[in-house]
């Protein structure tokens, strides 16, 4: 089983328009709604790759129940979330059918109490337990210790289960220091915890500052990997149009089901730009088109070099 954790779960909706404009009223073509939150868009492309996958995290109020109940409609997926008092926040993505632009509305989140946080951990140490890998994924929301990724990581290490962390901000400056085995920012959040916008050289330098594995997303120009084994890049083999919400959770996922596999790191990040690129062209955001996946699956280029053994 694989395990992944959204603390800030939210319930994604996404409205379609023919062409968004500031300040004027719109038509909405289409209405589309589904669980959302980091690591259940990675649990979600898990799961459609027949891998188990257990989610857990926080969810609560009227938007957390329709959240419980989308998550219960998808096959091999556990729901493992911690039930709160606070309300499980919406994002709303509006879509520019013209431009296929797409802006983005995020809430912040419940109020997690003390009591909700010790609750939590006690869940997450039990699910450790029947882990093969679990992924740390998404923004804190208020109440949580801006320190918790790095007390998470300790844990699942601890426990000897690979752990993934995939966030930003404060949560990823000191979630770093809890070493995770792999790191995956894109190229932004990647700048702004090194201060170094060369990608190659901000990669080595998270690597310095904790992380064994650092995978960044480059956008259109794929995936950077820096591990102890060598050094990796993948490039997906056109430049692609359409709506990257959730490519890098995608990405995650490919790197997650490769490395439960035991595939060689050339294989994950063919896989994880793939599925990457195969999210860019959905039609619905968070999904991928699996036949643009099985065709990328044989034109992704994978260059670098292992290390010397």
């Amino acid at each position: 089983m694989i395990l992944t954790v959204t603390l800030n779960t939210a319930l994604d909706i996404t409205y379609r328009v023919p062409s968004l404009r500031a300040g004027a009223s719109h038509r909405v073509s289409e209405v589309l709604e589904r669980p959302g939150g980091k690591g259940v868009n990675v649990a979600r492309v898990l799961a459609a790759l027949g891998h188990e996958v257990t989610v857990t995290g926080f969810s609560g109020g009227p938007t957390g129940r329709v959240l419980r109940d989308r998550l219960a409609e998808v096959p091999r997926l556990t729901d493992a979330l911690v039930p709160v008092s606070g309300a499980t926040r919406r994002t709303v993505t509006l879509v520019d059918d013209r431009t296929g632009a797409t802006t983005h509305l995020n809430e912040p989140g419940p109020d997690i109490a003390h009591a909700e946080w010790s609750a939590f951990q006690e869940v997450y140490d039990d699910l450790l337990a029947s882990a093969s890998a679990v992924a740390l994924c998404g923004s804190l929301p208020p109440g949580v210790p801006v320190g918790a990724y790095a007390h998470l990581v300790r844990t699942a290490r601890a426990a000897q289960v690979p752990v993934l962390l995939d966030t930003s901000g404060a949560a990823l400056r000191r979630g770093v220091a809890g070493r995770p085995d792999f790191l995956k920012p894109n190229a932004e959040e990647l700048a702004e915890l090194t201060g170094s916008h060369e990608p190659l050289r901000a990669t080595q330098d998270a690597r310095r500052r904790g992380a064994g594995t650092v995978v960044a997303s480059l956008g259109a120009d794929g995936l950077l990997a820096v591990t102890p084994e060598g050094r990796w890049r993948a490039t997906p083999p056109a430049t692609l149009t359409g709506n990257p919400t959730g490519a890098g959770d995608a990405a995650v996922a490919g790197l997650l089901s490769a490395l439960v596999e035991h595939r060689p790191w050339p294989e994950r990040l063919i896989r994880a730009t793939a599925l990457s690129a195969a999210t860019v062209l959905s039609p619905t955001a968070g999904d991928f088109d699996h036949a643009a996946y099985d065709r990328f699956l044989t034109t992704v280029t994978v260059t670098g070099v292992a290390t010397a053994a």
